[in-house]
């Protein structure tokens, strides 16, 4: 178990030309930036936080597998200083926890819920297209989501999905939430496919990992972006984003839930050190105990 964890602020300061595509990748890749970026006239650095309260954001949160902990860490670090997106936009773990606070769970309950839950409660295997039906996931979000329908979240969300038949990922915001969310979810082999609005419906990841898909070009956006042992870091670069990326977080999966919860807690004290530094400084942060040091 890693308890360090690394906070890198990442901004995108580039114009319109610099060829950005849907997920928010540019020809010249991702970069960090020196505070130089973020000064104003005289001379000052704004701070994550005061970036933040300067106008309205969109936040955005990508795939991850079972990261879902993490982003929700990082939303009640959000929530518990004041700060509520404008819009909100995600992918698979993303589309969970942007889905669940947009539709009126608070990040306080939510990170009760993901704290209480057990293995069995979306465990059930059956034939088909995946290891796990998807029944029993689908019966969690219904009874945790207190709206049905995109039309009645408290802020308008986005939720990236691959649509197996057109081979592309599909953007959905509107119509019933709860089978958007579960099937952006939808991890391939592990569920079986959804079938929503009369397509069959995978995992957002699958091409949209950073769940931008949905988020109009030039928009601004705070992202949370999950390391992936597996698909790497990849942190995308967009005009008018800034983009948090938490290093070293306990990683939890099906049968080790138990380090989503620590990761969780990491991921709180983490972004409320992180609001307090200058945007775009790189910065190592010790998760447990939010004792930083900046990195020359």
């Amino acid at each position: 178990m890693c308890s360090l964890a690394k906070i890198r602020c990442v901004y995108s300061a580039s114009d319109s030309s610099s060829g950005a595509n849907g997920n928010g990748r540019t020809s010249s890749g991702p970069r960090s930036c020196s505070g130089s970026q973020f000064a104003t006239s005289s001379g000052h650095t704004p701070t994550l936080r005061e970036w933040l309260s300067e106008a309205p954001f969109t936040l955005v949160m990508s795939s991850g597998f079972f990261g879902f902990y993490a982003h929700a860490g990082v939303l009640r670090a959000l929530e518990d200083v004041g700060f509520l997106p404008t819009r909100a936009a995600g992918s698979s773990a993303g589309a969970l926890v942007t889905g669940a606070f947009c539709a009126g769970v608070s990040s306080s309950r939510l990170c009760t819920r993901l704290a209480e839950l057990e293995r069995r409660e979306f465990w059930d295997p059956g034939p088909g297209l995946g290891f796990l039906r998807g029944r029993r996931f689908a019966a969690m979000l219904d009874a945790l989501l207190p709206v049905r329908d995109f039309a009645d979240c408290r802020i308008p969300v986005s939720i990236s999905v691959f649509d197996v038949n057109a081979r592309a990922t599909r953007v959905l915001a509107s119509g019933p939430l709860a089978p958007a969310m579960q099937a952006s979810c939808t991890v391939p082999f592990m569920f079986h496919p959804v079938r929503h609005q009369g397509r069959s419906l995978l995992d957002g990841g699958i091409l949209d990992r950073p769940g931008l898909a949905g988020v109009p070009a030039g928009e601004r956006v705070f992202y949370h972006h999950l390391t992936s042992r597996v698909l790497g870091r990849g942190v995308p670069q967009r005009h008018n984003m800034v983009a948090l990326e938490l290093v070293g977080l306990p990683q939890a999966d099906p049968f080790r839930l138990q380090p989503g919860h620590l990761a969780m807690d990491m991921a709180t004290r983490a972004t409320l050190r992180a609001l307090r530094q200058p945007v775009g400084e790189l910065m190592r942060t010790d998760g447990a105990s939010a004792v930083s040091r900046a990195e020359g």
